[in-house]
């Protein structure tokens, strides 16, 4: 039998071996031959294992990475058809991970509970993960049943006040796995570490524990979208092809290794990144599976990134959400919605992949000096732009007008119209209430502010470093 075997971006400890004195590239070696069938040793003298079961530190953070942690749990039990029938009587065997979950902030309480691997009314470990839907189920099983994928599962997040603000450590502590906060990554011994949607530049030297390295689940077809928010800018630029790379991560640079897999699935029109997130996070889930079934080899046979139509996804600030009423059509004003509006963020946890935040990030604009934030945004009908108030004149960007047949609120933008159905000043208000509010000719009249002011205009919020990044169009 024959396994990968990596070679080292440094001199290797000791001085021996061909990596002495001198510093290689980051490559792996090619296939070597193994005596015995229980594996050989690496570079370092660690014993390297040439097939499943493996043993994994997964890091995630979010939604999209809680799913590809979920996959992996559900691999861990040996001859358990997931999501098929009979799953809920099946005989499985008890969990095999710490009977405690330890956190560097919980880990006294969960010990004082005694939190262990009791069995539920289902059968299953109560730790155990639910069934999954049969498109992912069936990519979990494996093609021998006897034959077991994940050995040992832990995981490593990042520091946050409660488990219920980050999915992953959620989810970790429910089914009983071993937590690490970042930058505490644990002290056992581990075949492959797997990235999601993590948000942290992993070490050389950390890289360099695993014998197969370090693998990252990332949603987009990479080289287009590296970076923290691919999903966000999938949708915000109108993409209709989107996809999940399986990677292998490098040192200092995010997202630039070799290509382990990668599929494409078409974009849905009118998509959100929420719907988008839900699609791709069980491919990713069923496309890592695949790639542990048959690591070695599929470690060999990636493949480098194209140096052709790389663009950048930078993460999301609050003032991506400001509207340019002169500058943006209608339906780049739409696509920002459907790609922003409708996730949140966390000031602790940057807003990459995903939408499962605590607050909500909606499209804003000014309004006589006033921040105001568009809440539900909606496609205006072609009857309702027939109406002489839209067609008889010549109306400047930001100019709005209350539609009382259809209770919505027109804004006019640079290219047409968007609806508005409520907005939020001190509290939220229907189109209606703003009307009576501020748009009402009794307003106007006692109004101290300008004409002029009394219409939405652009905010103008300053922008990080980090956000100037120019992103560089596919030609």
């Amino acid at each position: 039998m024959r396994v990968l075997v990596r070679c080292c971006w440094g001199p290797l400890p000791g001085g021996g071996g061909g990596c002495a004195g001198r510093r290689q590239s980051p490559q792996w070696r090619s296939l070597v031959g193994l005596s015995g069938s229980s594996g050989g040793e690496d570079g370092r003298g660690a014993r390297v294992r040439e097939k499943p079961p493996w043993r994994v530190l997964f890091f995630g953070t979010d939604q999209f990475a809680r799913e590809t942690l979920r996959a992996l749990h559900a691999a861990r039990y040996r001859g358990q058809g997931l999501g098929g029938p009979g799953v809920e009587d099946a005989a499985v065997e008890p969990l095999r991970s710490a009977s405690r979950v330890w956190t560097p902030s919980r880990g006294k309480q969960l010990r004082r509970r005694g939190v262990g691997p009791d069995l539920g009314v289902s059968g299953r470990p109560e730790g155990a993960p639910p069934p999954l839907g049969q498109p992912l189920g069936a990519c979990l099983v494996p093609e021998n049943k006897g034959e077991e994928l994940i050995e040992n599962l832990e995981v490593v997040t990042v520091p946050s006040p409660s488990p219920k603000r980050l999915p992953v450590k959620q989810y970790a502590v429910q089914s009983q796995l071993p937590v690490y906060e970042w930058p505490d990554v644990g002290s056992g011994e581990y075949d492959v570490g797997v990235v999601a949607s993590f948000g942290r530049l992993l070490s050389e030297a950390l890289i360099l524990k695993f014998p197969y390295g370090v693998l990252n689940v990332h949603p987009s077809c990479l080289p287009r979208w590296r970076g923290p928010a691919p999903i966000i800018h999938t949708v915000l630029h109108g993409d209709t092809v989107a996809g999940v790379t399986i990677m292998q991560i490098r040192p200092k640079r995010f997202d630039v290794g070799p290509i382990l897999k990668q599929e494409t699935v078409p974009v849905p029109p009118k998509s959100t990144t929420k719907d988008l997130e839900a699609v791709l996070s069980r491919l990713g889930a069923s496309m890592l599976i695949s790639v542990l079934k048959n690591l070695p080899g599929s470690l060999n046979n990636g493949r480098q990134q194209p140096a052709e139509g790389v663009t950048h996804a930078p993460k999301i600030s609050a003032a991506t959400s400001c509207i340019k009423w002169e500058e943006q059509t209608s339906e780049q004003i739409f696509r920002l919605h459907r790609a922003i509006g409708n996730i949140c963020s966390d000031d602790k946890v940057k807003m990459s992949f995903t939408s499962s935040r605590t607050r909500r990030i909606p499209l804003q604009t000014l309004w006589v000096n006033s921040t105001i934030k568009l809440l539900d945004l909606v496609e205006v009908n072609s009857s309702v732009l027939t109406d002489a108030k839209l067609t008889g004149q010549a109306v400047i960007p930001g100019s709005v007008i209350y539609h009382k047949q259809s209770q919505i609120l027109l804004v006019c933008c640079k290219d047409g119209w968007i609806g508005v159905r409520s907005v939020m000043l001190k509290k939220t208000l229907t189109a209606t209430d703003f009307y009576n509010g501020y748009l009402h000719p009794w307003y106007q009249k006692n109004s101290q502010a300008q004409p002029s002011q009394c219409r939405f205009q652009t905010l103008r919020l300053p922008l990080k470093k980090n956000q100037k990044k120019k992103i560089v169009a596919v030609q």
